[in-house]
């Protein structure tokens, strides 16, 4: 038998990440942890599941009724995951149960789209060079073709666009850096002063300033929803530390500066690593689901907004965010599922009652 854990589930290995599946509807309290584990195991190791050979199951985990399984090969969760509907049944089970099956990595963060403007290296690299290094160092990330103003559309899972701005924050800064020390050293033409001048203009929004007063963070847009709504003190502002946001569609740059001359530059740095620290346990535990409106029923958007409000007192860490198309419910996986279910279920009634 396969060794199994039912404590921590390993959140920062990427690699086992990608092989792994959350599983909610699990049925709680009607079998022995370690038998509902077998019996999870044994119905995704069926191939009439679309399953195969698993490595570990996680469960109980610390939301009721869900479970992580993780499968030895990565393409397994791709079939799992594409079955319509899967039903534990087991001779120990006196029923069937429903369970809802998303790939871990499919949460709020698990794709994004930048527009990245490289125009800024254009006085020191061959763009085209420049991009071609940028997909060897970033293999899970997908670049579209690079227009003649310089941006390129880059799309991919959010913790792999901040390790490519880190990486092109470092190139920025030591070419500032070399154009100081290039400066110093000798009476440069006028354009090549000017050149170097326009690199530093551009990057200064960019790289946090030499005092080390002035950083920046950049997140997932609905991360930072989900911050200020149940974290505000993260983002809490004083007299010491300022804190501004410019939101971009799916990434929000939030800014973390001195208050004043008196203030304490490690503060700063450490408002900075507490918003990060944050950011990533978000990440690691929030999940979204998209509820769209049909368009050709009346009243449908006023129906779905009704319900979500009204389930709102039952789940105080479920984050809703209403658009015109559709509604964004943020929180973690069983919380999540068991909102959208509900939610569906009110409409329904006052539908069919109306």
């Amino acid at each position: 038998m396969q060794p199994r854990s039912r404590r921590n589930f390993a959140t920062g290995q990427a690699a086992k990440s990608a092989r792994t599946v959350v599983i909610c509807g699990v049925p709680d309290g009607l079998l022995h942890d370690d038998i509902m584990a077998d019996i999870l195991m044994i119905h995704f190791q069926k191939s009439k599941n679309n399953g195969g050979d698993v490595e570990e199951v996680v469960y109980p985990t610390r939301e009721k009724g869900v479970a992580y399984v993780t499968f030895e090969d990565k393409e397994v969760v791709e079939s799992v995951v594409k079955k319509d509907e899967h039903q534990l049944e087991d001779k120990r089970l006196s029923r069937r149960y429903l369970l809802k099956v998303t790939r871990y990595c499919d949460n709020v963060f698990s794709s994004v789209t930048a527009v990245l403007n490289v125009s800024v290296f254009q006085d020191n690299f061959v763009l085209e060079d420049l991009i071609q290094e940028l997909k060897r160092k970033s293999t899970a990330l997908s670049f579209g073709p690079l227009q003649s103003n310089g941006h390129i559309s880059v799309q991919g899972s959010f913790p792999a666009m901040q390790l490519l701005r880190d990486f092109l924050l470092l190139k920025a800064k030591s070419l500032s850096e070399k154009d100081k020390r290039e400066e110093r050293k000798s009476h440069e033409r006028p354009k090549t002063r000017l050149q170097q001048h326009r690199l530093t203009a551009k990057m200064k929004n960019s790289v946090h300033d030499a005092d080390g007063e002035k950083h920046m963070v950049v997140l997932d847009t609905d991360i930072y929803h989900y911050m200020k709504s149940f974290s505000p003190r993260t983002l809490l502002m004083s007299d010491d530390v300022v804190i501004s946001d410019v939101t971009d569609g799916d990434v929000t740059t939030v800014y973390i500066e001195s208050g004043g001359s008196g203030s304490d530059a490690g503060q700063v740095l450490r408002v900075k690593e507490k918003i990060e620290q944050q950011s990533l346990k978000l990440h690691n535990t929030l999940r979204k689901e998209r509820i769209y409106f049909e368009e050709h029923v009346r009243n449908e958007k006023q129906r779905y907004k009704w319900a979500c409000e009204s389930l709102k007192p039952r789940y105080p860490h479920v984050l809703i965010i209403p658009y015109d198309t559709h509604i964004d419910v943020i929180g973690n996986s069983s919380q999540v599922f068991e909102f959208t279910k509900e939610v569906s279920s009110k409409v329904q009634r006052r539908f069919q009652s109306s």
